[in-house]
């Protein structure tokens, strides 16, 4: 896939951050939302057409920004997953489960470490010389860093917004434990992700063979 493909890939995921607002059932905190979606997308363009990353490191960050984009749309907490499986197959995950609470947000965290870890491996083999083992291992740390750091985030919208903002930004539905479990959740994906690309190495760092 060339640069310009992924750029048109990258557009196409950035026209769909207006579509989510035709509709929208919270147009007020869809804004909130998608600020910082728009920064993330024009800063992960300039990554492609000056870094280059792998076509895994591509997919894991363009796969995360569509689970959140759809997130977004239905603020986290009214995201109709169940609506949709019981049209499918006439139940829902909530009464399979006994599910109290709307759970797409706990499976965005679980995304975050699972699709955070290839992207950040790369960076720590490419820029800091690390082999795959040890730049998974480490990469773990570092997306359980930066989700540390988005709990602050929020907890700090928490106290500026006023509460109904804050809520509909937060998705905690009521849960006092929310970021624990999250940062949980990441940790989880973080770690099976980390299984299966401890043996993988970009294709920019590996070794070339010279013709005989």
């Amino acid at each position: 896939m060339t640069s310009i493909t992924k750029l048109a890939v990258i557009a196409t995921t950035a026209a769909a951050v207006p579509l989510s607002f035709i509709r929208a059932p919270y147009p007020e905190e869809l804004v909130i939302q998608h600020v910082p979606t728009l920064l993330g997308l024009a800063a992960f363009a300039m990554v492609v057409v000056f870094a280059k990353p792998s076509r895994l490191t591509f997919a894991c960050v363009l796969a995360f920004f569509w689970i959140h984009i759809l997130g977004a749309r239905w603020i986290y907490s009214f995201v109709p997953y169940d609506d949709v499986l019981r049209s499918i197959a006439g139940t829902t995950t909530s009464e399979l489960f006994g599910w109290q609470r709307n759970h797409y947000d706990r499976f965005v965290h679980f995304s975050s470490g699972l699709l955070g870890v290839p992207p950040v491996s790369e960076i720590l083999q490419r820029c800091g010389g690390m082999r795959s083992r040890g730049a998974a291992i480490m990469s773990i740390s570092a997306v359980l860093a930066i989700g540390s750091l988005y709990e602050i985030f929020e907890w700090q919208i928490a106290v500026t917004l006023a509460p109904d903002q804050a809520e509909a930004y937060n998705g905690q539905q009521g849960d006092i434990w929310d970021p624990q479990k999250d940062l949980a959740l990441a940790a989880f994906g973080a770690v099976i992700s980390a299984i299966l690309v401890s043996l993988w190495v970009p294709p920019s760092m590996k070794p070339t063979v010279a013709p005989t």
